[in-house]
């Protein structure tokens, strides 16, 4: 890992949204989309809001005019589950740093078109938990693999126990995993 931190440099993170919720609806849009695409779609999704989006605003809008900016029937109905799940208490932005990794996560799973891999990034790069395995992405996986020269992708379970060394920071070993595959990097036997 030191191998890798001298050749990638220090930890750079683009800023956290100013409003979780709309981070959130913005992760499900870019969901299996292409950038121009999904860019285009929450372009179009956002002109719905005068004053800004809101889950009270998504609740209020009309039937239909979600379809009409271009969304799915599927991302309509994930962004309509998290609006009335932020509105119920069942995610809880106004308290999230009173909840645990695990309490937060298994909250936002329980919003349609949020996983446990959606809600692990949301809290690294949203909330920027120190903390945080995402040891069933493949980025990662591929990228722990790689940096220490496995002939196989490690699995998520063995990659769990590695990553118990690095804790509490346990998020920045991933970002650096991911630089791995994302970068070629002169790296060297020790």
């Amino acid at each position: 890992m030191a191998r890798l931190i001298k050749a990638v440099g220090p930890m750079k993170l683009r800023e956290p949204s100013d409003d979780p919720f709309s981070a959130l609806v913005r992760s499900i849009m870019f969901q299996q989309l292409a950038g121009a695409a999904a860019n285009a779609i929450h372009g179009r999704f956002l002109k719905l809001f005068a004053d800004g989006l809101t889950p009270a605003g998504v609740l209020a809008l009309p039937e239909g005019a979600m379809r009409t900016a271009g969304l799915s029937g599927s991302k309509e109905a994930a962004v309509t589950d998290l609006a009335r799940k932020v509105v119920d208490g069942t995610v809880p932005f106004g308290d999230v740093d009173s909840l645990s990794d695990d309490d937060l996560v298994a909250r936002l799973a329980q919003v349609r078109g949020i996983g446990p891999w959606t809600a692990q990034m949301f809290l690294m790069f949203q909330l920027r938990r120190l903390d945080v395995w995402p040891v069933d992405d493949y980025g990662v996986r591929k990228g722990w693999s790689s940096a220490h020269r496995l002939k196989e992708t490690i699995k998520p379970r063995a990659l769990q126990a590695e990553g118990e060394r690095f804790r509490p920071y346990r998020s920045i070993a991933a970002w650096y995993c991911w630089r791995v595959v994302d970068t070629v990097l002169p790296i060297k036997p020790a």
